[in-house]
């Protein structure tokens, strides 16, 4: 069935995952709004991720979907989010384009009663009848992809296909975040980010303690950050404790995610593991080395973005995204990168920035 574009007044995007997951919907978002300039792009987006989204110009309203503060007791979780199905229904969307792989998208977007229901096709996956939630399925790459690419054939399957130009991430910093991270830390620092929420995509302690001491040795101020994970906050305090001598403060679980992009903006370089800021980097284009091991940098590496690298070990089986070799939590193709490789880098983006080639964030 072709859609009838003319028809389509108003859209809801359905994105409930992770951070830079939800990130990396910003070119979809963009495009839409430009194809359809007259329609309400509305999002349906887990709360914790609003503020990845959160300045886009195209999004008019936001469902927040509460993970944390849904009610744990079945019949009071079930009544919250049959509350929150009414009010998607009530909108009475014209378009919903599920970019979800569980089955509470494809229940959102089949109770929308929307004329048009797009959504990757599950195959043999989810509930019994699932398909039918949808008027219009996409076929999945069965090839390696970047994960915007993957999200925009969604808009591919109806017949709306963005240039390579139109492809660009959007983040949103608001300028009261910009003073108050130049206020605390100023401008010239290198800021490493070592963790992520699965910690078997991090490096060891001692990867980064050998990489800030050649670091420091260069006369560099470092800045760790980390979110709020108890287990990714243990291993930056590891990482300080090895430093007595220098003062290597930083805004690790501190800051909230528009104060840690105004950090990354405000940095010389970013040194991060495969986690949300190398995603935020990308859309801010400043300077970002990515260490990748078991997960795929085709699929999540830097996204157009002529100052963003990946480092990574030659291993054959990478990336085989386990968590960890054989299931445990530690991944041999991490543990084999080498500081060096990170410093070649570094002395090329300190040589781009001493002639000029980086601007400092504007006050």
């Amino acid at each position: 069935m072709n859609l009838d574009f003319s028809c389509i007044k108003k859209i809801l995007i359905v994105r409930m995952r992770h951070l830079g997951d939800v990130l990396l919907t910003s070119p979809l978002l963009t495009h839409l709004q430009e194809t359809l300039p007259e329609a309400q792009i509305d999002l349906f987006i887990n709360k914790e991720s609003l503020p990845m989204l959160e300045g886009h110009p195209a999004i008019t309203h936001y469902f927040l979907y509460d993970r944390k503060g849904i009610s744990s007791h079945f019949f009071r979780k079930q009544w919250k989010e049959f509350c929150l199905l009414q009010e998607v229904r009530k909108k009475r969307y014209d378009l919903v384009l599920n970019l979800t792989e569980g089955d509470r998208g494809a229940i959102i977007a089949a109770y929308s009663g929307a004329r048009y229901r797009v959504g990757f096709d599950p195959g043999k996956s989810g509930f019994f009848g699932k398909r039918k939630c949808f008027t219009h399925l996409v076929k999945i790459c069965p090839t390696p992809r970047h994960t915007v690419e993957r999200q925009l054939d969604v808009l591919r399957a109806i017949g709306i296909h963005p240039s390579i130009n139109q492809r660009e991430l959007f983040l949103h910093i608001p300028d009261p975040a910009r003073k108050k991270m130049r206020s605390i830390y100023g401008e010239n620092f290198i800021l490493i980010h070592p963790v992520s929420r699965w910690m078997f995509k991090s490096p060891p302690a001692s990867f980064f303690i050998e990489l800030i001491q050649a670091l420091h040795q260069k006369g560099e101020r470092v800045l760790l950050s980390a979110g709020t994970e108890k287990e990714g906050l243990a291993r930056v305090h590891e990482i300080q404790a090895a430093f007595p001598e220098i003062p290597l403060m930083g805004p690790a679980g501190k800051t909230s995610l528009k104060e840690l992009g105004a950090l990354i903006e405000l940095s010389r370089l970013l040194i991060t593991v495969d986690s949300v800021p190398l995603h935020m980097a990308s859309a801010l284009k400043a300077p970002v080395v990515a260490l990748f091991g078991p997960s795929s940098d085709i699929n999540w590496g830097p996204w157009q973005h002529p100052h963003g690298h990946v480092v990574s070990a030659p291993f054959s089986c990478r990336p085989c995204y386990m968590d960890g070799c054989g299931g445990s939590k530690q991944s041999d193709c991490l543990h084999q990168i080498k500081v060096a490789q990170v410093m070649s880098l570094y002395s090329r983006y300190a040589s781009m920035k001493a002639c000029g080639l980086f601007q400092s964030v504007e006050n």
